[in-house]
């Protein structure tokens, strides 16, 4: 070890190892998803929204490192949005904070409480609070965009769970415009980041932090019926089981065909919330298809090059004489 790596504080060699360990397996793929899908520009509020999980506290260091070597003119700002954390969840997040010197901003909410109050979907409530919540404070804070840790591996199990579960296709952008705050973006920088790598990097810097925070099921947190029984997860097993015993380019495959959508080869697809079935233009691409036949000739050709590279074709009539006078 040298001398000037005997000298770096912890949160220093954390970072550092974004340059080293993590160079390409995090910090390139990092910054690929920010060209490749312009999710930071000139001029930009970003605000970082750390849950405390592995991923949003990842996402902060990079937000951190890009900003210290970055050319973009851009903004940062790091926000903790308690939603109602026990304690030992909520002094985990503080202290992976101090280990990676995030200057985070704390916003206490009442949104476990609320939530847990009701019987009626408290985990679809609690979401929507959390959500409004979070643009709520980001627009104050000055930011029109919120980086969410969300990686590669949430795209493709969000895609397929989607298929299985409502049978639908939707993927998960790495961008895209808030319905109720003008001017405001999601973005997802972690978009070509692959969990296993997120993990790699925890066990490398001997970080560890919260799994899942929500008050309503930490009875189960342990359990088969906890977290780990969770839709989610049974779709990771899924995809890995596929990869395994099916095709090792699963995984891809599935994160590819967000990108290659074939609309005529599709019953039927939304756009803006209109339904679009192919039926409805069935004819209409009938008769173009019919005229551009006629149009480049294009039957009389394939005929006359059958007729060259086959022989002439046999016809047995047997069983259209037995049975065709009925």
């Amino acid at each position: 070890m040298s001398k000037k790596e005997k000298t770096l504080t912890r949160a220093q060699k954390i970072e550092r190892s974004l340059d080293t360990e993590f160079k390409f397996s995090i910090w390139h793929r990092f910054i690929e998803a920010l060209g490749a899908y312009k999710l930071v520009n000139d001029g930009d509020k970003v605000c970082v929204c750390i849950s405390g999980g592995k991923d949003s506290m990842l996402l902060a260091l990079l937000f951190k490192h890009l900003k210290r070597y970055s050319k973009t003119d851009f903004e940062v700002k790091y926000l903790i949005m308690n939603p109602g954390y026990n304690d030992e969840n909520f002094q985990m997040i503080k202290d992976n904070i101090e280990a990676m010197e995030i200057p985070a901003v704390i916003v206490n909410t009442d949104i476990f409480a609320i939530a847990n109050n009701t019987t009626e979907k408290p985990c679809y409530l609690c979401a929507k609070m959390r959500r409004g919540a979070l643009y709520r404070i980001a627009k104050d804070m000055g930011c029109n965009k919120i980086a969410l840790g969300h990686h590669y591996d949430d795209v493709i199990e969000t895609t397929l769970m989607n298929m299985l579960n409502s049978g639908s296709f939707q993927t998960m952008l790495p961008k895209l415009h808030s319905t109720h705050f003008a001017g405001m973006e999601i973005i997802r920088p972690l978009y070509l980041t692959r969990e296993e790598d997120i993990i790699a990097f925890a066990t490398y810097n001997d970080l560890h932090f919260i799994r899942c925070a929500c008050r309503f099921t930490e009875s189960y947190k342990n359990s088969e019926s906890g977290h780990e029984g969770s839709q989610r997860a049974a779709t990771k097993a899924l995809i890995k089981e596929l990869k395994n015993n099916y095709s090792p380019l699963v995984e891809k495959n599935i994160f590819k065909a967000g990108t290659n959508v074939t609309l005529d080869k599709v019953l039927g697809y939304k756009n803006e919330g209109v339904y679009h079935d192919y039926l409805d233009t069935y004819e209409e691409e009938g008769e173009k298809i019919n005229e551009m036949i006629k149009n480049l000739k294009i039957e009389e050709a394939v005929i006359e090059k059958a007729e060259k590279e086959h022989q002439e074709l046999i016809i047995d009539k047997t069983y259209l004489e037995k049975y065709g006078n009925d």
